[in-house]
């Protein structure tokens, strides 16, 4: 997705064992790790001293991640317990036959205990060749900023007028909850046999896809 400057590199290969120390995950999740990661390394680390921004707010680093994959599907399971295990905002490259894609949830200081995360549902883009020319990072005046721009790339909504990162994340979220409201909907109306049962889920369904129209409006 971007170019990151080469004195950002840090290109260090993460021990899952690491991540486990860190995170605790439950041996279910250590089970996906090792089914669906083959390697794992620390690409970059945006800090003030690699990339010439100045730390504000919660953002005092960007950390991205290549992660290797065995299969073209990973967990969101797995990639918050990668999350759990780092202090800064993540950004995961996934790797798999020549191809990429980009992942990350948006990750802000709880505000009732600033020292904890909240992290959103996951977005993903999708996948292409991963020799496909990169974007030249957005410009920004400090690595908060920088870090909202590269984050809003991974969403595939566009933005309202005057909507925060806070805001669209929301609605992205809705969307997607919706979504799985509409498919569950079709299912339903698929297997039911009474006429009026069917006008029931019919008259839901068609509420649940036109507020999904609207959250779709930009």
């Amino acid at each position: 997705m971007f170019s990151y400057p080469p004195k950002a590199f840090f290109n260090k290969v993460m021990p899952k064992n690491k991540i486990y120390g860190f995170a605790k995950p439950s041996r279910s999740i250590q089970n996906k790790f090792v089914s669906q990661i083959e390697q794992l390394v620390w690409a970059y680390k945006l800090a003030p001293e690699t990339i010439n921004l100045s730390a504000r707010g919660f953002v005092q680093e960007i950390q991205v991640f290549d992660v290797l994959l065995r299969g073209n599907t990973i967990s969101e399971d797995v990639l918050l317990t990668m999350d759990k295990s780092v202090v800064h905002p993540v950004f995961f490259q996934l790797h798999y036959n020549d191809k990429i894609r980009f992942a990350a949830a948006y990750k802000r200081a709880n505000e009732a205990d600033p020292g904890k995360w909240v992290v959103s549902d996951y977005f993903f883009t999708d996948w292409s060749p991963a020799k496909a020319p990169l974007l030249p990072l957005p410009v920004a005046l400090d690595l908060n900023a920088l870090y909202e721009d590269i984050f809003r790339a991974h969403i595939m909504l566009a933005s309202r007028k005057g909507e925060t990162t806070r805001e669209l994340v929301d609605r992205a979220s809705l969307i997607k909850q919706q979504e799985r409201e509409v498919l569950r909907l079709e299912a339903d109306l698929q297997r039911e046999k009474q006429f009026n049962r069917k006008v029931e889920i019919n008259a839901q369904l068609r509420e649940v896809k036109n507020e999904l129209a609207a959250l779709y409006l930009s």
